[in-house]
């Protein structure tokens, strides 16, 4: 879209072909409208007419000279349509782009009404009911999505990451930082010993926790950003949204701040996911603050030798703090 910027006509001329290669009848494209911009990710809102209805979509395209960063635009949309076919919560993919469109690598999909910004649905009294929801709903949606197994996206070639792996990754990412941090050290040496070098791995979405729903009056309306999915332990999905840092605050209820441990583990087991070993849920917990520290240092990392200047990546490698005195509560205390 940024290369058609001195002639947007042309930009929605081209939109408006791909949509009607994707469905039938005829389509104007009446609005782009750009949303949010980053390093690997522009999101616009798009206004079309689709046989004299309105037709709200969203185009999410990679930045113009760049590919996209680990999985590809076409990857995440047949991972998306995948998901959603399996019972899944995500915005329908309508058309992916291919270079003949003259728009960038990248796909359109369904605009889905709701809330994106975490804080204010865990805190506001409108959201009362959707808040309640969101228990039942992503551990449904957490054990369709493991339930989808590795073997169903082998032709997607995703990474394949153990525990065990997932850990020499981190740590690799960490050292490139040139991290001298002592309390993830001790980290990185418990972890070792409390994570499985492999495990009964699938399908994980990578970083599902709030911050990536989409949240409706009633509840979960779409899982987003499914750029991070790989072949991994279930876990893993479960700890990350169990971190701290995702509860914003709500730290009276330790899953994504909105449900306690026990009532998420039996919700998600009930709803056909794996039996959670309680112990291990914890150890992926404290790994989940430590991969977070771990890249707050690579975005200071990343301001400070000039990659990317950006105050608010500097801002965020603050946080380095926050995980730290984290991981010691959970190393003292086994829980946070």
């Amino acid at each position: 879209m940024e290369q058609d910027r001195t002639d947007p006509g042309a930009a929605r001329a081209r939109l408006a072909r791909v949509l009607e290669r994707a469905v039938p009848g005829h389509v104007d494209v009446e609005a782009v409208i750009p949303l949010s911009g980053g390093a690997s990710s522009l999101t616009y809102a798009v206004d079309a007419i689709r046989e004299g209805q309105t037709w709200r979509l969203i185009l999410q395209v990679t930045p113009p000279g760049q590919t996209a960063d680990g999985m590809s635009r076409a990857v995440q949309a047949a991972l998306q349509t995948r998901a959603g076919n399996a019972g899944v919560r995500v915005a329908e993919v309508v058309a992916v782009l291919t270079p003949q469109d003259g728009l960038g690598e990248g796909f359109v999909m369904a605009f889905v009404e709701g809330e994106t910004l975490a804080p204010r649905w865990l805190r506001d009294d409108s959201y009362g009911e959707a808040r309640a929801a969101m228990l039942a709903d992503c551990a449904e949606s957490l054990a369709r999505i493991h339930a989808i197994g590795a073997e169903a996206v082998a032709d997607l070639r995703l990474p394949v990451l153990t525990p065990q792996a997932q850990l020499r990754a981190l740590r690799e990412t960490y050292d490139r930082c040139e991290g001298t941090v002592p309390v993830f050290e001790l980290a990185f040496a418990v972890l070792a010993d409390r994570l499985p070098e492999n495990g009964d791995l699938a399908l994980v979405h990578g970083d599902f926790r709030s911050g990536n729903f989409i949240v409706g009056d009633t509840g979960l309306a779409a899982v987003v950003d499914w750029e991070l999915a790989h072949v991994g332990h279930p876990l893993l999905d479960i700890g990350w949204l169990s971190t701290n840092t995702w509860r914003f605050g709500q730290t009276q209820m330790p899953v994504g701040g909105f449900a306690e441990r026990e009532a998420f583990y039996a919700a998600y087991e009930a709803a056909g996911g794996r039996p959670v070993d309680r112990d291990l849920a914890l150890a992926f917990e404290m790994l989940g603050s430590l991969r977070w520290g771990v890249m707050c240092m690579q975005m200071g990392a990343a301001h400070l030798s000039g990659e990317v200047a950006s105050v608010e990546r500097a801002a965020i490698a603050r946080r380095v703090s926050e995980t730290e005195a984290d991981i010691l509560f959970m190393l003292k205390n086994g829980a946070l």
